[in-house]
């Protein structure tokens, strides 16, 4: 009889517990969810909202060994992670194990460690119902969104598009900063600096304002030709600089994106192995709270390290929109601990957290910020410097810059002058800059406007951000700029010289984009569904099921007044009727014909439409190019991808042909079609080109064909993706493991494995028709 079986969410975090754990204590992971809702069903009740779960496939292993293992034990310990997500899975386990959640055994800890977890143990609690509830009233309200509007998209846009709550807004986001790029109009001005010299030693200072035009700025050199420069006023200041809080799970993933150049997915998974080894406190959290514990200790070691000078502790308040304060911030579980053992990544990430963590309990930063005001007539030039007298916390960390940078003593400083002092001015140069267009976001800058905004929260961000690009809705992807000619005007020695010079501006890389699908579908639901992608809308609901997590609101009412508003919506839009889908754009007309030419959201993307679908005539159909969009394309542009078929030559006696079709530009030989990838342009591909996909082609189809039978032609063993399985009447069948070379398998062996697999229902659905009459039958 096993004394006590505690359960956690992972392997990892299973094994770092029974490090600390005795032999009286077995420790099992429930591997995340063991329940969830139905995957191809919406499984919520309208009526009353409940949801109805189910055990996945992948998972009634697991829940079978972890039912076993808790029939033997005397106390069962759920050990989930304290969030939502992880008291709805403790909650999901006392239901499958057969447990009460109210006298249920809950421990939780926001770190691995020997303490933290005998203190969990010491402690007990039950289950938090609101927790689980705000978890569950999240994920059916999302799920209504999502069952709701998904084939609402199907029939006025395309087939097999989605929609999600937070995931809209994200999108809604990205798609108005592109339309703010594209309306946004440049416009020049000059700045004016110069290079004093005095006693040999040069001083750099500009003019406050900056002049509209060339003639102006022309005009304004021109005056100081013979001027006399003096300096009217010398300011000196001291200035602190304090250190940014410790990490949030935003902030971390901002910063990590920026100095390492992780992407928001990549920062939680590393995090998480990090906090599953024991080596930093809990990664989803929106507090910058510290304990006693960890500021007590913190000091200890900036003391040992840097002197008594160097530490200040503090203690941070949130201050961020819906914020949780239950959490501490992320920070190492031991400070003492200044490397671990690890991956690059695990090891450049603990680096960061941990000199964070350190500088946050350090002094400020102190400088001496020095202002040398230049003037002649009615012309100010202001010079600054700056010059730091004690490092403070810069000696660990500088936000956002290369840790690597060390720091200049001297850096900023302005040579010893004196008020009243005359300046030789060796040159000044005025030169023309623009205005640049608001930048894209990246990853990290989306995280910080959605926690601006309210909306999401710790454990959505990564999810919502991976799920718009998986959708492709949004790509991430390089702008490359454009190139602009800028005048300089100089003046030296009494005399003006104009030049011009060239430079790119806008140019930006790993941005988000959106895609021509991504704008449809935002511009689909601000016109049908304008409170799903309200920013307030969507915070408020954040907000509600908080207040459900506290106990303050009844998530089934919750449910119940959002599927009232939302009800009509998908009703009155399912019967509007359009002349033209959303997203069509007409350019013009074909010349000769006189047939519409429009672009628009196919089945399969984005595509240039000629003439109208009626009884007597189909329309001819082309795909856009890469880098080509429907809200840009010309109708000279969109004509061009119409000048297909066109024809390479021949090869082995037969015409070889490219042309374009409802999946894209293919190439045609002896009546069989072969597509052509993205990165060929079908314009230019050459009968060299064309013949080699064809090979390729033909290559793929022998090695996939391993073998026929001549007592039904119906039946073939194949090879695919994921090895081998046979093919009959328009369904697959896997190969047992026993079989261990398919080519050698008789009719009436596999015949024998169709079978069996027929009699479990083991089929695996490739063509709807057949194969579900023969399933429903098993």
């Amino acid at each position: 009889m096993q004394k006590n079986l505690v359960i956690v969410e992972s392997p990892a975090k299973a094994k770092t517990l029974e490090k600390f754990l005795g032999k009286d204590y077995k420790v099992m992971s429930s591997y995340g969810h063991i329940r969830d809702l139905k995957k191809k069903e919406m499984s919520v009740n309208l009526e009353d909202f409940s949801p109805e779960y189910e055990i996945p496939s992948d998972k009634e292993s697991v829940v079978k060994s972890l039912r076993t293992e808790a029939k033997k034990a005397d106390t069962v310990w759920l050990a989930s992670d304290e969030d939502r997500e992880g008291e709805a899975i403790s909650w999901h386990l006392c239901k499958v194990l057969g447990l009460d959640p109210k006298a249920a055994k809950r421990i939780v800890f926001h770190e691995i460690t020997k303490t933290a977890i005998l203190k969990a143990i010491e402690t007990p609690r039950t289950i938090d119902m609101g927790l689980v509830n705000a978890q569950q009233a999240r994920r059916v309200l999302d799920r209504i969104v999502g069952f709701k509007l998904s084939p609402v998209l199907w029939k006025k846009l395309k087939p097999s598009l989605s929609a999600g709550r937070v995931q809209s807004v994200a999108v809604r986001l990205i798609v108005e900063r592109e339309k703010e790029i594209e309306n946004f109009k440049s416009e020049s001005s000059f700045r004016v600096s110069a290079l004093f010299t005095v006693d040999g030693q040069e001083i750099k200072a500009s003019l406050a304002h900056s002049f509209k035009t060339e003639e102006e700025a022309e005009a304004c050199l021109n005056s100081c030709k013979d001027k006399e420069f003096v300096i009217t006023d010398i300011e000196k200041k001291p200035v602190k600089k304090s250190p940014a809080p410790p990490f949030t799970t935003s902030t971390l993933q901002q910063e990590a994106a920026r100095k390492l150049g992780f992407t928001v997915s990549q920062t939680m998974m590393v995090a998480q192995h990090l906090y599953e080894s024991g080596h930093i406190t809990y990664m989803r959290t929106d507090s910058v709270n510290l304990s006693s514990l960890c500021i007590n200790t913190t000091k200890e070691e900036i003391t040992k390290l840097h002197g008594e000078n160097y530490s200040k502790p503090r203690q941070f308040h949130t201050s961020s929109k819906g914020a949780q304060e239950a959490h501490e911030a992320i920070r190492p579980t031991f400070i003492a601990e200044h490397e671990i053992t690890g991956n690059s990544q695990e090891k450049r990430l603990y680096d960061l957290i941990w000199k964070r963590t350190v500088a946050c309990q350090m002094a400020d930063a102190e400088a001496e910020k020095t202002t040398i005001t230049i003037s002649a007539d009615d012309l100010n030039f202001t010079a600054t410097g700056e010059v730091i007298t004690f490092d403070g916390f810069l000696r660990v960390y500088r936000e956002s810059y290369d840790d690597d940078v060390q720091m200049d003593e001297t850096e900023g400083l302005l040579p010893a002058v004196k008020k009243g002092e005359h300046l030789d001015m060796k040159e000044m140069l005025a030169t023309q800059r623009f205005t640049q267009h608001p930048l894209r976001y990246t990853e990290a800058s989306l995280v910080k406007k959605l926690e601006e905004l309210g909306i999401g929260r710790p454990s959505t961000y990564a999810p919502t951000i991976s799920t718009i690009q998986q959708r492709e809705y949004v790509e991430k992807g390089d702008k490359k700029g454009e190139e602009h000619s800028y005048i300089i005007i100089k003046l030296a020695n009494g005399k003006l010289k104009k030049s011009t010079k060239k430079e790119v501006l806008g140019k930006e890389k790993g941005k988000l984009i959106p895609t021509d699908i991504g704008v449809v579908v935002n511009d689909f639901l601000m016109q049908s569904f304008p409170d799903i992608v309200d920013y307030n809308f969507t915070a408020n609901v954040e907000k509600e099921f908080d207040e459900i997590a506290d106990g303050r609101e009844n998530w089934h009412e919750m449910m119940h007044d959002f599927y009232a508003k939302l009800e009509p919506m998908v009703d009155a839009t399912l019967q509007e009727k359009n002349e033209y889908k959303v997203g069509e754009r007409v350019l013009g007309k074909e010349p000769g014909t006189g047939k519409p030419v429009s672009v628009k959201i196919g089945r399969f993307g984005p595509m240039v439409q000629i003439g109208i679908a009626n009884e007597t005539e189909k329309p001819r159909f082309a795909q856009l190019n890469k880098g080509q969009s429907i809200a840009t394309i010309t109708l000279e542009e969109a004509l061009d991808l119409f000048k297909l078929p066109r024809t390479l030559g021949e090869y082995e006696g037969e015409t070889v042909m490219v042309g374009t079709g409802r999946f894209g530009p293919y190439v045609q030989h002896s009546k069989k079609y072969v597509s052509i990838p993205k990165d060929i342009d079908p314009m230019s591909i050459t009968l060299d080109d064309a013949v080699k996909l064809i090979e390729e082609r033909r290559k793929m189809e022998a090695s996939a064909h391993l073998k026929t039978f001549e007592e039904d032609p119906e039946l073939e063993v194949m090879n695919g993706r994921f090895g081998p399985y046979l093919k009959y009447n328009g369904a697959n069948y896997k190969l047992p493991k026993s079989v261990k070379e398919p080519e050698k398998l008789t009719y009436e062996e596999c015949m024998a494995i169709v079978e069996k697999a027929e009699e479990r229902g083991q089929a695996d659905a490739k063509s709807a028709g057949k194969r579900g009459r023969r399933t429903a039958k098993a």
